[in-house]
């Protein structure tokens, strides 16, 4: 039998207004979009209707923002590292010009070469390699033991530096970030501390034209607003992001919003259940197949946002991202098939359990998930780790029990 969900309905949820969010105010983070649509290759990334399931489950509507295709990158990540390193080298430059491509990149405006410096499960070191190369700069990318080597080869193959360490997700954060203050590299993290917080805070609203995007399609399908959101959280950055531009959006009628988690890896979810508004990290390997996902140690400066505006924190097995890969690869008549990685996949394998298990009947319950419901997804990555992804879809790895 498969290893249960767990849930938590956030008892520190409040919808008042708090400062956190003002950063993602749509008025605040206009020139994040303005400044992505400068960089070659950018488009809106797919918004993909998944009709027929929605019909299968009942739902009024459900659909999946397909990030495979950002930039070529194959995963959303770009979005907060182009960002911070575009925004770092304009403060460098003190030009008065709008943040864009041309003003970062145009011969009067080169600057010294720089070496930006980043800890990564994957895809956000992708992101850092390629904007730091967009720009005619260094990156070294470190990632945690046990990273696939398609990952590795991805960081290189964006123009970076890739080595693996002896250390897990959260022990190489805080080894990089020491060796970055020693060597004078510039750090570009994806999680905050005390002391550094400003390009994380760069970071995270580099995510929100993600959201941006994807609220302008909803409409183009006669959707107003969505009634639930769920998010995928590692070190909670995304969803913090995408929460509050929501709550800038929505204010008092924001939707529903379930934060998933490995549960190996569910510290979200700890600090939810211990409800006295502190982080409480969680320690050891962090074995789960999401790696993007596998983090203990949240981002403070994400958690500031979520225990107020999330409605419900979520762990799940890895038999659920492992089913979320192979309804999505093999899709109902009519649907489009998505090619997700198991991180990208894992909210669509959760909401699978919560609408068709009988185990999830009070879930489904609590969640008022009915006819009426409009659900949006994200499916963050692509295909990161092939020999990984032909073990879920060819193999049934992590075959998927609802019993």
């Amino acid at each position: 039998m498969m290893n249960p969900m767990v849930w938590q309905l956030n008892r520190l949820k409040d919808l008042h207004p708090t400062p956190e969010v003002q950063a993602f105010h749509p008025g605040v983070v206009q020139p994040v979009q303005e400044y992505h649509a400068t960089l070659p290759g950018y488009r809106f990334t797919p918004l993909h209707p998944l009709s027929t399931l929605a019909r299968h489950w009942n739902l009024g509507g459900l659909f999946i923002k397909d990030e495979s295709s950002r930039f070529g990158l194959n995963a959303f990540k770009s979005l907060g590292g182009t960002y911070a390193v575009a925004k770092y080298l304009s403060r460098t430059l003190d030009h008065g010009q709008p943040l864009t491509t041309h003003t970062l990149t145009s011969p009067g405006t080169r600057q010294r070469s720089l070496t930006f410096a980043t800890a990564t499960d994957g895809n956000h070191g992708v992101g850092i390699a390629w904007a730091a190369h967009q720009f005619g700069h260094q990156s070294i990318v470190f990632m945690p033991r046990g990273t696939a080597a398609a990952r590795v080869q991805s960081v290189r193959a964006a123009g970076g530096q890739a080595e693996v360490t002896a250390f897990n997700y959260d022990d190489t954060v805080a080894w990089v970030a020491a060796e970055a203050a020693e060597r004078g590299w510039v750090l570009v993290q994806d999680t905050s501390w005390p002391g550094y917080q400003e390009i994380p805070l760069w970071i995270m609203q580099g995510y929100t034209t993600l959201i941006y995007e994807a609220l302008q399609q909803l409409q183009d399908f006669g959707v107003k607003r969505p009634t639930h959101v769920f998010l995928q959280a590692g070190v909670g950055s995304f969803a913090a992001a995408v929460t509050g531009f929501l709550a800038n959006v929505f204010a008092s009628a924001i939707p529903l919003i379930i934060v998933v988690e490995p549960t190996q890896t569910a510290s979200l979810l700890r600090s939810a259940t211990v409800g006295d508004g502190q982080l409480h990290s969680l320690e050891g390997p962090m074995q789960t197949v999401m790696a993007g996902l596998a983090c203990g140690a949240p981002n403070p400066l994400a958690w500031d946002i979520l225990q107020h505006w999330v409605g419900m924190f979520l762990s799940c097995p890895d038999e659920m991202a492992a089913r979320g890969t192979r309804i999505l690869a093999n899709p109902l008549a009519g649907d489009p098939a998505v090619i997700s990685g198991e991180s990208g996949s894992v909210t669509l394998g959760v909401l699978s359990h919560i609408m068709a298990s009988p185990l999830a009947q009070t879930l489904r319950q609590s969640l008022d998930l009915n006819e009426q419901s409009q659900v949006l997804l994200v499916s963050t990555e692509g295909m990161t780790d092939p020999v990984l992804y032909r073990r879920l879809v060819w193999d049934g790895l992590f075959p998927y029990d609802a019993s």
